[in-house]
């Protein structure tokens, strides 16, 4: 009798243990990347595995389209690529999904979470991306060799430059009404030009649980780098932070909304320059890890 104890015990262990391991990767929602201008999904090798480490089974998906020199098309042209891409592994995903979007990415996921009535994201990370508009002399600001960030402006509020996604998010604080008139993505997705689609984008927007955003004043690229968090410049430069932006006063895309739920969290880390966020173990841990769950 106590020989049979001793081999059914034997046997039970290894079962036990596999079912807590199949339990506890069945508890994670799957995870869905997506990369930022000139990257690719062999950039966030580092990041998965991160996540491996500490969540072991998590389904992770780095979406592999637009990469590189792609990336420059028109955002719109790419967020309907993400949304085909990102759509059927949520129709697999019963319990829904985490969408860490990095950089230009994250607008990229705007665009995707306003535009798609049926997601089901829980949270959306945000990570270190251009949020509220881009305006800065910045490493990639020499795509356009004859330009500046004072006079870029005569570039993108053009009917070409709307076909580079840079353009599509540059926002001239000195020359607002161009911005608005002629920019066709980042005006529309705040609401800050017309927009028939306003309140069925931001109720889409709204069927997330939490919004991550994640960004630091050594980033080196967003500029400025609380755009990362909702901030920008007013018309003399100074950073206007995300409460005292129009969009959340008017809660025109459901930031006021979120905030109310309390379901927005801002992470400002020190140190990490913009091409090393998805790398950096810190950040991962403090940041992020909590959220995938």
């Amino acid at each position: 009798m106590m020989l049979y104890r001793k081999r059914l015990s034997c046997h039970l262990v290894p079962l036990c243990f596999c079912s807590l391991l199949w339990l506890s990767a069945s508890c994670y929602k799957p995870v869905i990347i997506v990369h930022g201008l000139f990257d690719s999904s062999a950039d966030f090798v580092q990041l998965l595995g991160y996540i491996n480490q500490t969540h072991p089974g998590t389904n992770v998906t780095v979406i592999d389209l637009f990469d590189r020199s792609e990336s420059l098309k028109p955002m719109w042209m790419q967020v309907q690529g993400f949304q085909d891409a990102i759509s059927p592994i949520m129709q697999n995903a019963a319990n829904g999904v985490h969408l860490i979007c990095y950089s230009q990415g994250g607008l990229v996921c705007r665009g995707v979470l306003s535009i798609m009535s049926n997601h089901n994201v829980d949270t959306f990370i945000s990570l270190s991306s251009p949020q509220m508009g881009q305006y800065g002399d910045t490493e990639y600001i020499k795509l356009f060799p004859h330009y500046v960030k004072k006079n870029l402006f005569r570039f993108c509020y053009t009917q070409l430059g709307q076909t580079v996604s840079v353009c599509n998010y540059w926002k001239d604080p000195h020359h607002r009404d161009l911005y608005l008139n002629i920019s066709n993505f980042l005006p529309l997705l705040n609401v800050e030009s017309t927009n028939p689609n306003a309140s069925e984008w931001k109720k889409n927007f709204l069927r997330i649980k939490k919004l991550i955003l994640i960004g630091g004043p050594d980033d080196g690229v967003i500029t400025p780098w609380q755009s990362s968090h909702f901030g920008f410049y007013d018309e003399n430069e100074t950073v206007i932070d995300m409460t005292g932006q129009e969009a959340y006063l008017k809660d025109t895309f459901g930031l006021k909304t979120l905030a109310a739920r309390g379901d927005i969290v801002t992470y400002s880390v020190s140190g990490v320059e913009h091409t090393k966020w998805h790398d950096n173990e810190t950040v991962f841990k403090n940041c992020i890890a909590k959220w995938l769950t």
